[in-house]
């Protein structure tokens, strides 16, 4: 997949504000790293283009780099992608002095801005989006996401403390001065906005996760069912079709598969995340892309109906499909048994018959497929699954 920030919509209902900033604080030394954190590439660019990058792909237009150490590189790197940057005198005296640089340094008409490391940067787009619809002039001094329970950067701080933060001087840096600020936390699912990368093992995580951003972790899924208030019932059904399709997975990958069993259940816990509405797979699909879950989306989009061509392969897609198509609430149905349910509550309705029984065929072949590769019948595979009729 593209992992490119500029592919991470926003979610439903995001909005901007009019003047807000973004500072992305580069003026370390990188002691503890195998090179210099703002300059390493990672995911076809810098480290310290894709920070901005985030924030430019989320609508804020004004993103300024504070440089310390390596300031002339620092900013050279920033005039290649049209940023400005500030130079902090004296980086030796820790992070907190590169924020007083930077807010020393935005234009008097800003109302608020974001404060980011360069050494966190896989945040979401979908993260600063939330933020930036959730600010108003009038409300919390300070935003600060959240993820299960944890905040984490970037916050979002009204310049009505700008002052405050310039003439900061009792200690403890940043943290110690938000705790100290009216603020609110506002969750999202994006542990990303925790995950620093201060070492060459850091570093080789980071390019991992940025490898794998299209796929919600299993912290990501619960605290976006948390976040949208699924209820009980829903988990249920999720929880069960996720272990059908994690002992369809697994029995295909004994056979010599290689599916990607993380994948499976995440997709299988979020299939019906937005059921309920009108084409639900579809808008599940445009509600995971827009938190940047793109590979989750598309299995997810695919839940209703797949048409697997002669001789193709089952993929996670396909998995997460089936098992679907042998859950009914939290319990096992037979395939059959499912469909037939449908075709009796439509009878004499032939339009929807035609479907149900297209989409019957369909099943069947998925099934098939599955039950071919795996050299076990569904039954043996179900056998261990630990979901009952």
């Amino acid at each position: 997949m593209d992992h490119t920030i500029a592919n991470d919509p926003a979610p439903a209902g995001g909005g901007r504000p009019g003047r807000v900033a973004a500072l992305v604080l580069a003026a370390g030394f990188s002691t503890r790293m195998d090179g210099f954190k703002p300059l390493l590439p990672l995911g076809g660019v810098s480290v310290l283009r894709r920070c901005a990058g985030l924030f430019f792909h989320a609508g804020v237009e004004r993103i300024m780099v504070v440089a310390g150490h390596r300031a002339d590189d620092v900013l050279a790197e920033a005039t290649r992608f049209g940023i400005e940057g500030v130079r902090n005198p004296y980086p030796d005296r820790g992070m907190f002095s590169s924020v007083q640089a930077g807010v020393a340094a935005l234009p008097e008409d800003t109302e608020a801005f974001f404060l980011l490391p360069v050494d966190i940067p896989l945040v979401r787009v979908s993260t600063v989006k939330t933020l930036l619809s959730r600010w108003r002039s009038d409300g919390p001094g300070v935003l600060l996401p959240s993820f299960n329970g944890k905040r984490g950067h970037p916050p979002l701080i009204s310049m009505g403390h700008a002052q405050r933060i310039l003439n900061w001087q009792k200690g403890g840096g940043l943290r110690a001065l938000l705790n100290g600020l009216p603020g609110v936390d506002v969750p999202v699912p994006d542990s990303n906005i925790l995950t620093d990368m201060d070492t060459g093992e850091d570093y080789r995580a980071a390019q991992i996760r940025l490898r794998r951003s299209g796929i919600a972790t299993p912290e990501e899924t619960r605290a976006l069912l948390d976040i949208l208030d699924m209820n009980e019932r829903g988990r249920a059904h999720g929880e069960a079709v996720a272990k059908v399709a994690l002992c369809f997975a697994k029995a295909l990958n004994a056979a010599g598969r290689a599916l990607d069993l993380e994948s499976v259940r995440t997709a299988g816990l979020l299939h019906d995340v937005a059921k309920g509405k009108p084409d639900h797979e579809r808008e599940g699909g445009v509600l995971l892309r827009g938190y940047g879950f793109s590979d989750t989306a598309a299995i997810v989009a695919a839940h209703r109906d797949v048409s697997l061509p002669e001789g193709e392969l089952l993929g996670e897609r396909e998995v997460v499909y089936l098992a679907d198509k042998f859950v009914r609430g939290a319990s096992l149905i037979p395939l059959e048994a499912r469909f037939q349910e449908k075709l009796d509550l439509h009878a004499g309705d032939e339009a929807a018959t035609a479907a149900i029984t297209r989409r019957l065929n369909n099943a069947r072949r998925v099934l098939a497929a599955l039950e071919a590769e795996a050299g076990r019948s569904v039954d043996k595979i179900l056998a261990g699954c630990g979901v009952w009729a």
